[in-house]
């Protein structure tokens, strides 16, 4: 088989200056992989923003709209706060459900090629990574979490906004896991 010949094409630089000559970098994004996806993102001027945003199918919806669904929402988000520089995620290894293992698999699987196509960083956070983080213990219930995460001021308003928000103050303050 043989490959496509690529043209040179330019791409954005996720480190850009503003008309001063002042460095200011892209946004971070924090998700947790979902029917119900909790998101969180800093922005470049190091502004923190949180919520959720439901995937969820109607019955008339074919089996991979809610995955075009976050594919559109991804490119929204990219273009209202971004660039995005980084997207960290929560790293799920075993599910209660089948369903629940497609559809994250059917997301990551959306996500990493999404970076990919736009050269965006990403890294998947271990479950317990984050638990630990956030609340001291890496077998934490849902409930400590997000106490663990009002506790530090934010207003999650479910487990899924509260981990995301855990996932971005994981990358914060341990810069992805380098400290």
């Amino acid at each position: 088989m043989t490959l496509p010949e690529f043209k040179a094409v330019a791409c954005y630089n996720a480190v850009q200056t503003n008309g001063c000559g002042t460095i200011r970098f892209g946004a971070k994004l924090a998700l947790d992989l979902g029917t119900s996806t909790g998101w969180a993102l800093q922005t470049g001027e190091d502004f923190i923003t949180s919520g959720t945003v439901s995937l969820k199918h109607t019955r008339f919806d074919g089996g991979g709209m809610r995955f075009l669904r976050f594919r559109r929402w991804l490119e929204q988000l990219d273009l209202d706060a971004g660039p995005i520089e980084v997207i960290h995620f929560e790293e799920v290894r075993r599910h209660v459900g089948t369903d629940a293992a497609h559809v994250y698999g059917g997301l990551l699987a959306m996500l990493s090629a999404w970076c990919e196509e736009h050269l965006v960083a990403y890294q998947g956070v271990p479950v317990g990574t984050i638990k630990q983080f956030i609340a001291g213990k890496g077998n934490a219930d849902k409930a400590t979490v997000i106490a663990a995460v009002r506790a530090r001021g934010f207003t999650p308003a479910d487990d899924n906004e509260a981990d995301a928000i855990a996932i971005l103050l994981w990358a914060i303050e341990t810069r992805g896991g380098v400290l």
